[in-house]
């Protein structure tokens, strides 16, 4: 099966994520191949890029393929893992990306939405941050990118209690530019997409690259990094991420004990 479908027309280019089976999970390789369109789009001259999932869809991304962890007791969601890559793909994209959202956007799927320049979503779109449920935890890149977006209030709230953000709650917010109806978000958003790929593209890419490195300016000393990383990597070789995984696995609540 092709992972992820592409289309080019005047200018935009569509990015439809395609593994409905693991309701689009960011596995290693739908993530890899989505680079890969995205470095195809520029060397096409794209204009400005909609990245979705298929119409109609309940689950726009599952977040991180957990399948994929295996007994790993490791931080495997560092800088090199495939979602930070694509992350990284769409912050340095030299057009603006439009997220598309329907139905749930879940764990890392979070940060791809967030790290895209605008979103417009249906009005069953929901957030949610799921690592906790997991004994996981957040990358720091992903928590950058919700911090952008968000109050660290809301994102405490998120990384908390796993519970859902609604579309309504996330445009009050200030996350999601627009709120359409499903049977008409695709036009929308082909129009907005349109509209950006008619303006002066040289100008639009110096804009969101200055934009990139103003939200950048982050003051972190190389103490607080190790200090980030320590923390992390005790959650890794922790009894309740063992726990988290069996309990996925076997399809049961997980029951932590904070060791």
């Amino acid at each position: 099966m092709t992972l992820i479908l592409t289309e080019f027309n005047d200018g935009v280019g569509t990015l439809t994520m395609n593994d409905p089976a693991k309701r689009n999970a960011l596995s290693r390789a739908l993530t890899a191949d989505a680079a890969a369109a995205l470095a195809s789009f520029k060397e096409q001259g794209v204009r400005a890029v909609i990245i979705r999932a298929a119409r109609g869809t309940k689950v726009w991304s599952a977040g991180y393929d957990i399948t994929e962890l295996g007994d790993v007791e490791i931080d495997a969601l560092g800088s090199s893992d495939g979602i930070r890559t694509l992350a990284r793909g769409v912050e340095a994209f030299p057009a603006p990306v439009i997220a598309l959202l329907e139905g749930g956007v879940f764990g890392a799927a979070c940060e791809l939405a967030m790290v895209s320049d605008l979103i417009v979503a249906t009005p069953n779109v929901s957030f949610t941050i799921t690592p906790a449920k997991l004994g996981l935890v957040y990358n720091v890149s992903g928590l950058i990118a919700l911090t952008r977006r968000l109050p660290i209030g809301i994102v405490k709230e998120m990384a908390f209690t796993a519970q859902p953000v609604s579309a309504e709650r996330a445009h009050a917010l200030g996350i999601i530019n627009h709120i359409v109806a499903a049977d008409e978000i695709e036009r929308f958003t082909f129009d907005l997409a349109a509209r950006i790929a008619a303006l002066a593209p040289l100008a639009i890419a110096t804009m969101k690259e200055e934009l990139r490195i103003l939200a950048d300016v982050v003051a972190l000393s190389p103490r607080t990094v190790e200090e980030m990383q320590r923390l992390r990597r005790r959650v890794w070789a922790s009894a309740d991420y063992r726990e988290g995984i069996t309990a996925f696995r076997e399809r049961r609540s997980p029951v932590f004990r904070g060791e």
